[in-house]
């Protein structure tokens, strides 16, 4: 079972992972996983689909069984956005009961929404409108605001831009940057966009059935690295910091 608690020796770091395994059955999705986030990092995980991404994000915050050991560190507060979320966009419900619900759910106070939809920039005539007529993008901004309104210190991000269209999702990685930035958060997500891989993140975690590599953006996205881990070889632009 995977020990989850606080490692009072290691400060500097929000989360220690050590020999994290995760099976379904038979089958062994994720195999002796070790690595380390430092306090306000960012740690972008990549790999072909079926790699086992969002198995990670879920063995991490404790929503499926792992052998192992998972170490977050004291005074961790998550907030997670999923890659899909289970909302029926047709159910007559605005963002902000979208957004109460969640405060209610977690027994957070209320006074959190609009702080949460001011810092993604979330005007409150867009708060009121149904969810099903907002953008993928406004969606997708209400969906961080879900993960703020508990003022997380770390922020788990499956995939944030998916389905969102280029200036969009420059908008998007821009915004969790300042936020990261501003609020000192800690950064944990999963993109397939190399580029912005290599612009944002700290470190780079790579996941693949046969093997697994972990370091700096410029260790680990290079031709032979990414050739090892897609088994195809794979372009991308890289943008200057």
């Amino acid at each position: 079972m995977a020990a989850n608690g606080y490692n009072r020796a290691a400060v500097e770091n929000v989360l220690a992972v050590s020999n994290l395994s995760v099976k379904f059955g038979s089958v062994t999705v994720l195999s002796g996983l070790s690595f380390t986030v430092p306090r306000g990092a960012a740690l972008a995980i990549i790999g072909p689909n079926g790699a086992g991404k969002t198995v990670l994000f879920r063995a991490l915050i404790g929503a499926v069984p792992c052998e192992g050991e998972v170490r977050w560190g004291e005074g961790t507060r998550i907030g997670y956005v999923p890659q899909k979320l289970d909302l029926d966009r047709d159910v007559p419900i605005t963002a902000l009961d979208f957004l109460r619900a969640r405060a209610q759910l977690a027994h957070l106070p209320s006074t959190g929404i609009g702080d949460a939809m001011q810092l993604v920039g979330i005007p409150s005539e867009v708060a009121r409108q149904p969810v099903g007529t907002l953008s993928i993008g406004q969606f997708q901004r209400i969906l961080l605001a879900f993960a703020l309104v508990g003022n997380p210190n770390v922020l788990m991000l499956d995939e944030p831009t998916a389905g969102v269209d280029e200036p969009g999702q420059e908008r998007l990685n821009e915004l969790v940057q300042r936020l990261q930035r501003e609020q000192g958060l800690t950064v944990m997500f999963i993109s397939h966009e190399l580029s912005i891989v290599n612009r944002y993140a700290t470190n780079v975690l790579c996941l693949n059935r046969r093997v697994t590599c972990f370091g700096p953006p410029q260790q680990v996205l290079t031709p032979e690295r990414l050739q090892e881990i897609y088994g195809a070889s794979i372009n991308f632009y890289a943008h200057e910091h």
